[in-house]
């Protein structure tokens, strides 16, 4: 199957992404999605945007045929991704300044990203993809 997933939270992050970023020679594209923890009585994001963007994401990611990396990367319920000292708020690899976050990772690095205003287009997740 082309689309490998990965999932992880804040306290699983180190370890889930170092198996990522070991397999990332394997991929042609390596994205990193930060996404809105879901709330366990309803089984949806507490954030608006994901709920509209994550669907499109997979759309796109699983009709491509190219080996594609996914790490879903929660950042945690309403409260915690509030801090203004999360993790990937003032990780200065990420510096998440909002959800969705979609990140193409490539050579150790961030290559390019789509902010919660955007994750959503098609078009633009398209043209991340294929960088």
């Amino acid at each position: 199957m082309p689309l490998k997933l990965l999932e992880a939270t804040v306290s699983s992050f180190d370890g889930v992404f170092e198996k990522f970023r070991s397999e990332a020679a394997e991929n042609k594209a390596n994205l990193i999605l930060f996404l809105a923890d879901k709330d366990p009585v309803t089984s949806l994001s507490w954030c608006p945007d994901c709920v509209r963007a994550e669907p499109m994401i997979y759309k796109k990611l699983e009709a491509s045929y190219d080996d594609i990396a996914l790490l879903k990367a929660y950042v945690g319920d309403r409260p915690t991704w509030r801090n203004p000292k999360h993790p990937w708020k003032v990780e200065p690899r990420f510096k998440l300044t909002g959800v969705p976050t979609l990140i193409r990772w490539e050579n150790d690095t961030v290559k390019g990203r789509l902010e919660d205003h955007e994750a959503h287009l098609e078009n633009k997740i398209e043209t991340l993809v294929e960088k």
